[in-house]
């Protein structure tokens, strides 16, 4: 079965965004597109035990929302086949189940709540640190959104964090058919394993040395998998999710991988992760390791 593009949606301007962006997605890889809004308010629509609850004054119904995004969805591309569904369950843990089957989840960067100013929403930091799946989190400028740098940015991590995001980034390069601009960011530690303080005189070549090695062997099967994506690796000094904000100006997407642990119920996203769904100043796919 094809697995679709599924975007979450709630009416908001940020959704909107979401559903522009996730059917350009789903039209490159030849997909469909799954629209999907989930609330609890759907239970009280559906059980009559609790038929005389009313909605909060000015929300629209789930048909006028899935409608309203199915819509766009059929303006901006007529060709592609769009699904619609209503989810009666809180919308972090509808989302994070439609991905088991997704190819991606794209969500907005804000909500429709009364928290809606955050830097993003809880549902999209939700599901960027729980699904199994890619998820995609549509923030940044216009410029970024619409794919005009030609450039996806890759923001390389371990072995045990980087080796499916590669993988994407890579598939992302080529049906884009734009540069792949591979980071691995390092820093000079200030104490060894002992706990002295190394002199600041230290050169640090041998950590550089060390970045670029990780970097030449995790790109070496996907580059060979995908000779026709020009890839521009640089190492660089410094902090990975200022490295990478800062570098996402110029960037259509970037992505960065997450390690999923089998019975960890908790938040699964790193560090540059969470800085990226915060800062980024372009679309952000976070790429789940499954171990």
């Amino acid at each position: 079965m094809t697995r679709p593009v599924v975007v979450g949606v709630d009416g908001s301007d940020a959704s909107s965004l979401a559903v522009d962006w996730a059917v350009d997605e789903a039209v490159r890889h030849g997909l469909p597109l799954r629209l999907v809004y989930a609330s609890l308010w759907e239970r009280y629509e559906s059980d009559p035990a609790l038929a005389g609850q009313e909605r909060p004054d000015g929300e629209p119904t789930a048909g006028d929302i899935v409608a309203a995004a199915a819509e766009r969805a059929g303006r901006r591309n007529p060709d592609l086949e769009v699904i619609t569904a209503v989810c009666p369950e809180e919308a972090a843990a509808a989302l994070v189940r439609e991905g088991e089957d997704a190819f991606a989840l794209v969500t907005g960067s804000r909500g429709r709540g009364r928290l809606k100013g955050l830097l993003l929403g809880s549902v999209g930091l939700a599901v960027a640190a729980r699904a199994h799946c890619p998820v995609v989190v549509v923030r940044g400028d216009r410029a970024g959104r619409a794919g005009t740098h030609e450039r996806i940015l890759l923001g390389l991590g371990d072995a045990d964090t980087g080796t499916d995001a590669v993988r994407f980034a890579f598939r992302e390069a080529e049906v884009r058919g734009c540069v792949l601009d591979v980071v691995r960011a390092w820093r000079r530690p200030a104490y060894d394993r002992g706990g002295h303080r190394l002199p600041d005189a230290e050169r640090p070549d041998a950590y550089e040395e060390q970045a670029a090695d990780l970097l030449a062997a995790l790109l070496r099967e996907p580059a060979a998998e995908h000779p026709h994506v020009r890839t521009r690796r640089t190492t660089l000094e410094g902090p990975p999710g200022r490295v990478l904000v800062d570098r996402s100006a110029a960037a259509d997407l970037v992505v960065v991988g997450a390690r999923r642990r089998t019975g960890h119920l908790g938040l699964q996203l790193g560090r540059v992760g969470h800085t990226l769904l915060h800062h980024a100043q372009c679309p952000v796919a976070v790429v789940p390791q499954m171990r």
